[in-house]
């Protein structure tokens, strides 16, 4: 006989007083200091009702999967509070040892070049309001949203992967190295 707990059947996220949270359909809009950022929850069936300063998470039904949704979705909007709050940081090194990498930042691209000694650029691109700063050999990525900044440190590692090489030898690439919370 299990004498497992029943998990609850709603989760509910905390709003700070200094964070604003607006729902407009199926968008949840969240405003603080760091700026706004808006989550599309259409494709997620669950339903999402205020109570004083909290979002209570209600999901379609009850089996594992339909509670499982409550996690997910918790962790989206905390996310999102937390991005607002304080933001995000990823940070990448430049690393190169047979032929000097550049790192040019211009509009919303990040421009690799010199890899390996190819004439071609490598350019990636920036995602949302997030900001790219190089400083000597790091690339320090920031901004609110958790998915723009990792999706933009993806963009910018995924363009200096190596291809047709032995990946021991050669290590010349863009790598992230450390991620973490605010935005200093």
């Amino acid at each position: 006989m299990s004498t497992r707990k029943a998990p609850s059947q709603s989760g509910e996220v905390i709003i700070p007083e200094n964070v604003n949270v607006i729902k407009e359909k199926n968008t949840i809009i969240v405003e603080g200091k760091n700026g706004k950022i808006s989550k599309d929850f259409t494709k997620i069936p669950i339903t999402l009702a205020f109570e004083n300063n909290k979002i209570i998470i209600h999901p379609p039904g009850k089996r594992r999967k339909d509670l499982a949704l409550i996690n997910t979705v918790k962790s989206i909007l905390s996310s999102m509070i937390k991005g607002v709050e304080t933001g995000f940081t990823y940070k990448l090194k430049i690393i190169f040892s047979h032929f000097p990498i550049s790192v040019k930042v211009k509009d919303k691209k990040v421009i690799v070049e010199n890899y390996f000694g190819e004439r071609s650029m490598r350019i990636s691109k920036i995602v949302g309001l997030t900001q790219v700063v190089v400083a000597g050999e790091d690339v320090i990525v920031k901004g609110p949203s958790l998915e723009d900044v990792s999706q933009t440190a993806t963009n910018i590692e995924s363009s200096t992967k190596i291809k047709n090489k032995d990946q021991r030898v050669f290590l010349d690439g863009v790598y992230l190295y450390a991620k973490e919370d605010g935005m200093s």
